[in-house]
């Protein structure tokens, strides 16, 4: 079975924990904010104005939830501690910032790719 180990696991929880609090942070502090928005239009070039127009670029198209099924099937076919830190991440973000099924299915891939067989070592 893919097993990780402790240190991995907790490796995975706090990429985790920080993916799914940057997100919220993003979604009710920047994103949603009008006040955020009208000072984007004035004054573009901040760093808090690049990451909302990103944010808001990504999750139009569901490139969040893309990435995170892809990286699950991945994951499934090739267990890995990367590739799951990529799909908790993006699946994160997909979640809080509104690509929810993408994401949801992803969450449901990576729980199945621990019932797979872990690679053998080379």
């Amino acid at each position: 079975m893919f097993l990780p180990s402790s240190r991995q696991i907790a490796w995975l929880f706090a990429v985790t924990t920080v993916s799914i609090g940057y997100a919220l942070y993003l979604r009710h502090q920047v994103i949603e904010q009008s006040a955020v928005g009208i000072a984007c239009e004035v004054t573009p070039q901040t760093w808090l104005c690049m990451t909302r127009r990103a944010a808001l670029m990504l999750f139009a198209p569901s490139v969040f939830g893309f990435v995170a099924i892809a990286a699950s099937l991945l994951n499934l076919v090739r267990p890995s501690v990367v590739l799951c830190s990529v799909a908790l991440i993006a699946g994160g973000f997909g979640i809080v910032l509104y690509n929810v099924a993408l994401s949801a299915l992803s969450a449901a891939l990576l729980i199945l790719s621990l019932a797979r067989a872990a690679p053998e070592p080379e």
